[in-house]
């Protein structure tokens, strides 16, 4: 019997349409989008119809990719496919937790649009453009050492052995770019579709003031083990902390390897990512190829993961 694991995508999965063959196939996803047009009007047109632009923009990606990954893992559920621990990316860490009940999806999702506004708000207020950038083939403490000598960029996502996200200004990340030419070295970088300077010092308002709204939600003890962005392990017992801990991952780094590796050394061997696209399974099968990973994203992708998990 596989040991499952449910990883949540993050910002910069993305696209226009997502989730719409979801709430075809689930009822519990669709019922997930009555719930948020509620609280969001027109947050399933975005999602379904609106353009890769729109959907780029902080305030409307995180709500929508919200549903979405907790959508396929509701369906996932309702196919009868249950994990024994749940994680999730940056703005995945929220379904996540949504959906091992440390917190109603409801409550999950107001909490989004909060962290949603007050990070675009701190990408707005930065003193240059903001700008992401994977790099890939080199290992992070070469990266971290590079960073330590330039000004406004940082190591944010620590996606795998050989690939680390830089985030900060357009001119930090310009400046990371000609410290490796000017030292020999060539990685390869990829531009990061996405709106602000996540996980580094420039949100420090944003995780104050998302802090301040977390101190008065109360959270329950996950049914399901769940992990931590912030520190790389298993959340602790005391659910109390967990909202210092949501505070500070907006502005600390994305541990993601050693949280992938915490899953593998509890028992985990198969992963399923519940979202858009399939980063996350690259990711974690360059971290560890023994592993499986699947992903659901729409009608199609959740028949195949259901039926490969049932066989």
């Amino acid at each position: 019997m596989a040991h499952i694991a449910f990883v949540f995508s993050g910002q910069g999965a993305q696209y226009p349409g997502m989730g719409q063959s979801l709430t075809k196939a689930s009822p519990a996803a669709a019922a997930l989008y009555d719930m948020a047009e509620i609280h969001r009007p027109g947050i399933r047109a975005l999602s379904f119809s609106g353009t890769a632009e729109e959907l780029k923009e902080t305030v409307n990606t995180q709500p929508a990719l919200y549903l979405t990954d907790l959508g396929a893992a509701s369906a996932l559920r309702e196919a009868g496919i249950e994990p024994a621990a749940v994680a999730g990316f940056s703005l995945g860490e929220l379904p996540a937790l949504a959906f091992a009940d440390a917190y109603s999806a409801e409550e999950g999702f107001s909490l989004v649009l909060t962290r949603a506004e007050l990070m675009a708000k701190a990408s707005r207020d930065m003193p240059g453009t903001p700008a992401m950038a994977a790099v890939l083939r080199m290992p992070p403490e070469q990266i971290e050492a590079l960073c330590a000598d330039i000004e406004d960029v940082w190591c944010a996502n620590y996606n795998a052995p050989e690939q680390t996200v830089i985030s900060g200004t357009a001119s930090g990340v310009a400046a990371f770019k000609a410290a490796c030419e000017n030292a020999g070295i060539t990685p390869r970088l990829v531009d990061l579709p996405v709106s602000g300077a996540f996980h580094t010092p420039f949100m420090a308002e944003a995780s104050a003031a998302f802090g301040k709204v977390l101190a008065d939600v109360t959270f329950r003890t996950p049914a399901i083990p769940a992990y931590a962005n912030l520190t790389g392990a298993r959340y602790p017992d005391d659910p109390a902390e967990y909202g210092s801990i949501l505070a500070a991952q907006i502005r600390n780094p994305v541990r993601w390897t050693a949280e992938i590796r915490a899953m593998i050394e509890s028992g985990i061997d198969t992963f399923v990512e519940c979202g858009p696209g399939k980063t996350l399974c690259g990711l974690i099968k360059k971290i560890d190829k023994t592993v499986a990973a699947y992903n659901v994203e729409n009608e199609e992708t959740l028949a195949a993961a259901v039926a490969a998990l049932k066989s």
